[in-house]
């Protein structure tokens, strides 16, 4: 009797740390070899369990096992079919405008800009009302690949149809005379290949993340550019749900993956362009400082404009990050 106390005590036990553990999903729509799942999002699962001790875990569902469609990522955290999420602000741009006034053109830096971007995190904070914000940075700049064209000149463009990632992008592309195209990354590919799409303005990741270094046969570099910020969200019930403890170990882990997302991000990106540039056939083009200030004056109408129709603390967020 004593012998069978013991083991059913044992059991109790042990069902009831299994009770305790929370395992949260995490929904990417990124293929499971992305550079930032190993550079950023398991080292953000692996702080995550070793802070708490394994009584919350986060487990990874790449290539959009949760469902497909970048774009439905905000929604799957909103409804809680994932509990985190990783996505663009410029998805849901209707969301985040004052988050997509970090993307103009001239006003982060792609080495400083993610830290400002927490530095000055208050001033984003209504927007993430119905979401945790987890982590956020600021990307590599964006930049044309090209499939049949080479640009050097925004007269180069006219006509022509861009895929771009955001309201505030399109705008950008639209000034330099393409028409803009909104579609998600997963179906750049295909559209360039078959030619829905003349290019594709994207950071240079995308040369071989997505592959873009074999359908197009032109990047242009060099000008003012947006820089698509990428976040982290998570279920606010769900976070809700857990200890302060286990709370704090989410906020530390999602800051630090921040840093390590954006870092990942730059280096990849600047691999992106050499691996182009090595590539026979392909040419990359980096403009001159006059051929350059034809697409940065243009740029900066949008810049403006954005920022006076966006009102509210849109300027303030400029002063903050335009550094």
């Amino acid at each position: 009797m004593r012998k069978f106390t013991a083991i059913a005590a044992t059991a109790a036990t042990v069902w009831g740390c299994s009770a305790m553990a929370e395992d949260l999903k995490f929904a990417n729509y990124m293929p499971p070899m992305h550079p930032y799942v190993e550079g950023a999002f398991q080292p953000f699962a692996d702080m995550v369990s070793e802070a708490t001790g394994g009584d919350v875990t986060v487990t990874i569902y790449s290539g959009g096992e949760l469902g497909p469609g970048p774009v439905e990522q905000y929604s799957r955290v909103v409804d809680g079919v994932a509990e985190l999420a990783i996505s663009l602000a410029g998805y849901t741009a209707s969301q985040f405008p004052m988050t997509l006034v970090a993307e103009l053109p001239g006003v982060t830096n792609e080495a400083t800009g993610t830290v400002d971007l927490w530095e000055n995190i208050d001033l984003l904070a209504d927007e993430y009302r119905r979401v945790k914000l987890v982590s956020l940075w600021s990307n590599a700049g964006n930049a044309l690949y090209m499939r049949d064209v080479a640009v050097d000149s925004p007269d180069d463009l006219a006509g022509l149809k861009i895929r771009v990632p955001s309201r505030n992008a399109g705008l950008v592309i639209e000034a330099w005379g393409a028409t803009p195209v909104s579609m998600p990354v997963t179906e750049i590919y295909n559209a360039m290949q078959t030619g829905v799409i003349d290019g594709a303005y994207i950071d240079t990741t995308a040369t071989r993340a997505f592959r873009l270094g074999e359908v197009a046969n032109y990047l242009t570099t060099g000008m003012d550019t947006t820089h698509s910020p990428f976040f982290i969200l998570m279920n606010r019930d769900a976070y809700a749900n857990l200890s302060s403890e286990e709370q704090a170990a989410i906020d530390a882990a999602g800051k630090a993956a921040s840093i390590l997302a954006n870092q990942t991000q730059l280096a990849v990106a600047a691999g992106g362009i050499e691996s182009f540039a090595a590539t026979e056939g392909k040419q990359v083009i980096e403009l001159t400082e006059e051929q350059a200030e034809a697409f940065n004056v243009l740029s900066a109408e949008v810049t403006a404009a954005v920022i006076a129709e966006t009102g509210g603390n849109a300027q303030a967020i400029v002063d903050a990050l335009a550094k």
